[in-house]
């Protein structure tokens, strides 16, 4: 069992990925809405908040990632045909230079 888990809220377009990767029996209902949970462990979230510092979890230890983050991990999960996906996917969702300035070598 995870740690922490990053909630996907199902409209009819991710529904449908997710179905196509088999994985429709993982979707459940969170505060009435359709969704899928991707579980990650402490170390993936604290890179997913370095990475997004807007980033909130609730009383369960859920987020919402921002739409383009979270289309990148429906791409991963599609895939994989997983929803155990964050050893693969907080390499494509965290990047550890974004926001620092370039430094030239003299």
């Amino acid at each position: 069992m995870a740690d922490f888990y990053i909630n996907i809220i199902m409209d009819d377009e991710k529904l449908k990925k997710i179905e196509a990767a088999g994985l429709a029996d993982q979707i459940q209902e969170i505060d009435g809405k359709k969704a899928v949970q991707v579980g990650m462990n402490k170390k993936d979230k604290k890179k997913l908040c370095k990475g997004f510092p807007d980033l909130t979890f609730d009383s369960a230890d859920a987020c919402v990632l921002p739409e383009d983050a979270e289309n990148t991990l429906i791409g991963i999960i599609q895939d994989m045909g997983t929803l155990d996906v964050m050893k693969v996917a907080i390499t494509k969702l965290y990047n550890p230079l974004a926001g620092k300035s370039i430094r030239s070598v003299a």
